[in-house]
Order: C-alpha cells, then sequence, then structure tokens
C-alpha cells in the first residue's frame, strides 16, 4: 500500500461527506472506479528544474500528489513541483471519485544535474561540499560602473572595510543568504545590517549563466536596485568570481568576488596585495611604535605623537611577495636604535615562513635570515612578527613571540 492512499483516506472520507450532503441530487455511488494516471514535463532552461504534471485521471474529482521527493503531498488537478536535487524521483497520483479511490503506478521524474556547469559548479562547489562562501574583492576594480553602452564610467580603488567582511554564500539546493558582518555599506557609509536569504534561480543561458534571486530586496555584492534581480556570470574560477546587473537606469554595475578565507588566508592576501605589496611605517598617527611586553605592550613606552618619526626611519619600505619574499629598502639611512640617529642604510632581503600566531594575533611571518628587521634594529631576535590587526590599508605587527621581553607594536600603511 502506497504511504499515499493512507493520507487519501482522508480525501475518500470528504468525498463520502461530500456524496452525504448531496444524496438528493446523488442516488447512489455506483459506477466505474476513479482511474489515476498523469503526464510530466519538465522545465530544465532553469534550475531547479520544475515539473508540472498533467492530470489524465477519469470519473475522479479529488486528487493527491506525492512528488517523490521526501517534499508535502500536494492537492489540485493539475500542479508543478520544484525538485532542487537531481536523480529519479517516483511520483505518484491518487485520485478519489464518488465510488472510491483510483492509483497511479508510480512514474519515474528524472531530474537532470546542472553540477556540469562549469559557473554553477564554481558558484556552489556542487561537485565537494555543495556550498561556498564569497567576499568582495580587496583589489582595485572591485566594483566598475559601465554605460549601457559598455563605456568604463569609473572603478573603485579601495573598499570600506563593512563591504569586505561581507558574505555571499551559495548552495548546490539553489539557496543564498548574505551576511554582512553589523553593517551593509550603502550611499557612502556604513548603515543598517541588510543580513538576508533567498533561493535563487539559475539560467544556464548566455556565457556562463545567469543568477536570478527570489526574493524582494534581496542582492548580492550591493545594495542598488538590479533589474529584476537577475546578475549575469561574467567569470568564474576557483579564485574569483564576476557579476554583472543592469541598473534601472540602464548602467552596468560589474563586481569581483573572491573565496571567503580562514582570517589567516585573508591576511596573507592584505599583506601580499594578492603579488607584491609595500608598507611604511605609519607617520600619520600617534603611537606608531609601542614598547613593553605581552602583559602590557606599551608599559616601556606609549609611542610618540602623531609625525614624530625621524625622516629616516619614515621612509623605510618594506615589501612582501605571495611567494614568501622579504625586502627592506632603507632609501639613504637606517635609524638605528639605541644611538637613537640616522647612519648607514641596512637595506636587506630575506624569505619568510608565514602560518598561526604563536600567541595573540590573527596570524604570523618569520624572517629567515638573522639581522633582517621591520621598523627597528632592536626587534628581538626571534625575527617573529605577529598580525595583530590588517585590512587593505593598515596593519599592526607586533614584533616579537608572546615570551620575547621586551618586544614591539608596530603600526603600518601601504605606501
Amino acid at each position: 500500500m502506497y504511504p499515499s492512499l493512507r493520507k487519501a483516506a482522508l480525501v475518500l472520507t470528504g468525498v463520502a461527506a461530500l456524496a452525504a450532503c448531496r444524496k438528493d441530487e446523488v442516488a447512489d455511488l455506483s459506477g466505474p472506479l476513479p482511474t489515476a494516471d498523469f503526464t510530466v514535463t519538465l522545465n530544465t532552461s532553469q534550475y531547479p528544474v520544475v515539473a508540472t504534471f498533467t492530470n489524465k485521471s477519469t470519473d475522479s474529482f479529488l486528487y493527491q500528489w506525492d512528488f517523490g521527493d521526501g517534499s508535502a503531498l500536494a492537492q489540485g488537478q493539475n500542479v508543478t513541483h520544484t525538485y532542487r536535487q537531481p536523480g529519479t524521483y517516483r511520483a505518484h497520483l491518487t485520485a478519489a471519485g464518488r465510488t472510491g479511490l483510483g492509483q497511479s503506478q508510480q512514474v519515474p521524474v528524472s531530474i537532470p544535474s546542472i553540477c556540469g556547469n562549469a559557473a554553477f559548479a564554481v558558484l556552489t562547489a556542487c561537485a565537494g561540499s555543495g556550498a561556498t562562501s564569497w567576499t568582495l574583492s580587496d583589489q582595485p576594480g572591485a566594483v566598475v560602473r559601465l554605460s549601457a553602452s559598455g563605456t568604463q564610467l569609473s572603478s573603485s580603488t579601495t573598499l570600506n572595510a563593512c563591504q569586505l567582511d561581507d558574505q555571499f554564500s551559495f548552495t548546490s539546493s539553489f539557496t543564498y543568504s548574505y551576511d554582512a558582518q553589523g553593517a551593509t555599506y550603502q550611499s557612502g557609509a556604513c548603515g543598517k545590517d541588510l543580513s538576508g536569504n533567498s533561493d535563487f534561480i539559475f539560467k544556464p543561458n548566455g556565457n556562463l549563466g545567469q543568477l536570478v534571486l527570489q526574493r524582494n530586496k534581496s542582492f548580492i555584492g550591493l545594495p542598488d536596485s538590479v533589474v529584476n534581480k537577475t546578475y549575469d556570470i561574467v567569470e568564474a574560477t576557483a579564485t574569483k568570481l564576476r557579476l554583472q546587473g543592469t541598473n534601472p537606469d540602464g548602467t552596468k554595475t560589474i563586481t569581483t568576488y573572491m573565496p571567503q578565507l580562514s582570517a589567516q588566508d585573508r591576511a596573507k592576501i592584505f599583506l601580499t596585495g594578492g603579488s607584491s605589496r609595500t608598507w611604511v611605517l605609519d607617520n600619520t598617527v600617534a603611537q606608531t611604535i609601542a614598547v613593553g611586553n605581552e602583559a602590557n605592550p606599551s608599559g616601556y613606552y606609549a609611542g610618540g605623537a602623531l609625525g614624530s618619526l625621524p625622516a629616516c626611519q619614515a621612509d623605510d619600505e618594506y615589501t612582501f611577495t605571495t611567494a614568501n619574499a622579504f625586502t627592506y629598502d632603507a632609501k639613504t639611512e637606517t635609524f638605528v636604535a639605541g644611538v637613537y640617529a640616522c647612519q648607514a642604510p641596512r637595506s636587506d632581503n630575506t624569505t619568510f615562513t608565514f602560518g598561526p600566531a604563536s600567541g595573540t594575533g590573527i596570524a604570523q611571518f618569520v624572517l629567515a635570515k638573522p639581522g633582517t628587521f621591520i621598523g627597528v634594529t632592536d626587534a628581538p631576535t626571534s625575527r617573529i612578527y605577529r598580525i595583530l590587526s590588517i585590512d587593505n590599508q593598515h596593519m599592526v605587527l607586533r614584533a616579537g613571540g608572546p615570551s620575547d621581553d621586551p618586544l614591539f607594536t608596530i603600526k603600518m600603511r601601504v605606501k
């Protein structure tokens, strides 16, 4: 006995009750038994696949559908159903008439997979975990606006921190979530958190396909009103996702994303700029270099006033690459601790190892070559530099491991 047959008994009870109410109109319940039958067609022009069930039953007027995927039973003469996962499902129809119930055969409904589409596979990692999270790229050009004809109108240089921490997640079961991490960048400032969830439709038409969000006021990347909440996929690789949406005024916006990384991995990207990045001591703020120990990082020296670094120290450049190469360019002189004077330049280069922080910090790197340093010549000989905080423009380092004494807290900025 089909599971739906038991539930259909409720339908039959309703039929009997209906017949009792109509006893003046219906003399008896004699006649042919209902026959339950149907056909099914699939719309594979978009995913998840929508199946349309067309009723072919006879001598019946109440219908109950079992779609075979564990979803709730449905009623209606002709119905549609959305299948969110590929596979073969056994659909079944129970038809009720004056004389009883009719049961259809179990009809196989074969739902194809869209994981073979390269863009969808990247978007959702459907060949692996079935879910991915993306963040806006921290590189220049993360947000580009085009005219209706395709002429570039503007291109971003840096994004606000409350944009860079946003997370945009997609699953292979066609759900989408946006996590603003407390604030959404809108109208030129960090504002109300607009986090939310939505189903989405994937259309494999065009070059790489389209995403269509299903919830009102949902968005990907920017809270602008993208027409029909439809995003064209311009590029999709393991390291980059680019989406294009059309704005109500006809202009277009292209947003670039990178995979959501661990805090440690993101620190490495910020440190190196994704390729090579040069940093300098941040002489535009106070307390650029503080001295203390792990328990009291500024206990020995709280740091000088804004702009108080010697010129021969403030112009030093420190470059990091993704290949773990470090270069110190002292320009013409190096400020030497102890003697507190500018002396001959100590420019140098070395490699570094990058990994989790030993103690307080997001991550750390260790300079390989003895005698190399950042910021101060008397930094601990362990050559450990812990990253306490970092974004696309600023970084705070702690020179030394937790047991080093003294250690130095150093504020830096991108050149």
